[in-house]
């Protein structure tokens, strides 16, 4: 395994831990993400569902179907495909690939998300690591969608 494919997967491994940090109702679990008593990876993306994710400044987005992210920004709108391997951690997803010869790190976690610009809200919070650029977005699937918030 490479350097950067070590350091790849430790950020990964990282941004899973430290975004799950939160114990079981009362109890203080030592800062280990999710239900202490539990050694089962995070279910909540199949793998067969289509995740759907957006950021702002900069803008991008993208979906990823089975192993292939599909990234897009205003430059590239039809969007470039990625081939990314999955990792289920205790409180998330993360999906690590490269482009171009930047090392593409993605952690997808449950929480409600706002882009801060529209009237939604989405149940993932999501951080994309591309090279050494950290972006913020949110993101939602076919069957876990985002919501209007309601005008009153």
């Amino acid at each position: 395994m490479t350097l950067r494919r070590t350091s790849s997967l430790a950020f990964t491994v990282f941004a899973l831990l430290v975004s799950g940090c939160h114990a079981r109702r009362g109890e203080d679990n030592g800062g280990v993400p999710g239900d202490v008593d539990s050694a089962k990876p995070f279910s909540g993306i199949a793998a067969t569902e289509t995740l759907h994710v957006l950021g702002t400044e900069p803008f991008w987005g993208g979906e990823v179907r089975g192993g292939t992210f599909s990234y897009s920004t205003p430059a590239t709108p039809g969007g470039t495909e990625i081939k990314v391997s999955r990792f289920a951690g205790r409180n998330g997803l993360g999906l690590s690939g490269t482009l171009d010869d930047k090392t593409l790190d993605m952690t997808v976690t449950p929480g409600t998300c706002s882009d801060g610009m529209s009237d939604r809200t989405f149940p993932f919070t999501v951080t994309l690591k591309l090279g050494e650029d950290v972006r913020q977005g949110c993101g939602w699937t076919d069957s876990q969608r985002f919501k209007d918030k309601v005008k009153g």
